[in-house]
C-alpha cells in the first residue's frame, strides 16, 4: 500500500465520487486517500493529509475548481492537480492550467483512460483529453505575440511612423521632421519592406501591435 500513489477525489455528485473511488482503489498503482464534495473540505483535509494527485471538478459549490487550483498549488506544490470536469469551455480551460493544473480530463473519459492519465500526471506529464488538446493550442496560437520585424526600424524611420499614426500627411510629416517628401516616401518604402507590409494602416497597427512606437 505504501507504494500505491495516493489519490484525492473533489467531486461534488456522491454518485461520481463514490465511483471514481472504487476505480482508483480497484488499480494496483493506487489508493483513494480521501474524497470531497467541496474544495473548502478539500483545503482544509489536504492541510493534514496531503496526496500525491488531485482529481478536481471545476464546478463546485462555493469556491470554483478553478480558484482552487492556485491555492492548492501553492500550499501543496509536490501534488499533482488533474481537472476532472464536463466542461471543455476555453475560460475555464485556461484558467485551470494558468493556477497550476497539471492536466485537464473530461469526466466522458473511459475508465481505463482515467487510470492511464493518472499514471501520466503520477509520473510527471500533463494528461490532457483530446478535445481540450485542441483548444489549448488553439488557445497558445491567438495568444502568441506579434514576431518582431526581421530588422529593426531606424530612429527616424520610427519617428515618421508616430506622425503617421497621429494623422500626418506625407508632407506635413517631412516638415515635421525637417526632411523632403522624397526623403519621407523612401523612409515609407523601407519600413514597408522591414515590416513586411504594403500599406500605412497595416504598417502603423503592426508597429503598434509590436511596440514601436
Amino acid at each position: 500500500m505504501a507504494d500505491r500513489c495516493s489519490v484525492v477525489i473533489v467531486e461534488d455528485d456522491p454518485r461520481i465520487r463514490d465511483a471514481v473511488r472504487q476505480l482508483i482503489d480497484s488499480d494496483p498503482d493506487f489508493r483513494c486517500l480521501g474524497t470531497y464534495g467541496s474544495a473548502e473540505h478539500a483545503l482544509r483535509g489536504l492541510d493534514t493529509t496531503p496526496a500525491d494527485l488531485v482529481l478536481l471538478d471545476i464546478q463546485l459549490p462555493g469556491m470554483q475548481g478553478s480558484d482552487a487550483v492556485a491555492i492548492l498549488h501553492q500550499r501543496l506544490p509536490q501534488s499533482r492537480i488533474v481537472m476532472f470536469t464536463v466542461f471543455d469551455d476555453d475560460q475555464r480551460v485556461f484558467t485551470s492550467l494558468c493556477n497550476g493544473a497539471s492536466g485537464y480530463i473530461l469526466k466522458k473519459t473511459a475508465s481505463a483512460k482515467l487510470l492511464d492519465a493518472l499514471r501520466d500526471a503520477r509520473d510527471g506529464g500533463a494528461p490532457i483529453s483530446p478535445e481540450i488538446a485542441r483548444r489549448v493550442v488553439d488557445l497558445f496560437r491567438a495568444l502568441r505575440p506579434e514576431p518582431a520585424p526581421a530588422q529593426s526600424l531606424t530612429a527616424a524611420e520610427k519617428r515618421l511612423l508616430a506622425l503617421l499614426a497621429e494623422g500626418h500627411s506625407y508632407q506635413s510629416a517631412g516638415e515635421a521632421l525637417q526632411i523632403s517628401v522624397n526623403t519621407v516616401r523612401n523612409h515609407v518604402r523601407s519600413i514597408y519592406d522591414k515590416l513586411h507590409v504594403h500599406s500605412k494602416s497595416a504598417a502603423v497597427s503592426k508597429a503598434l501591435r509590436s511596440r514601436l512606437i
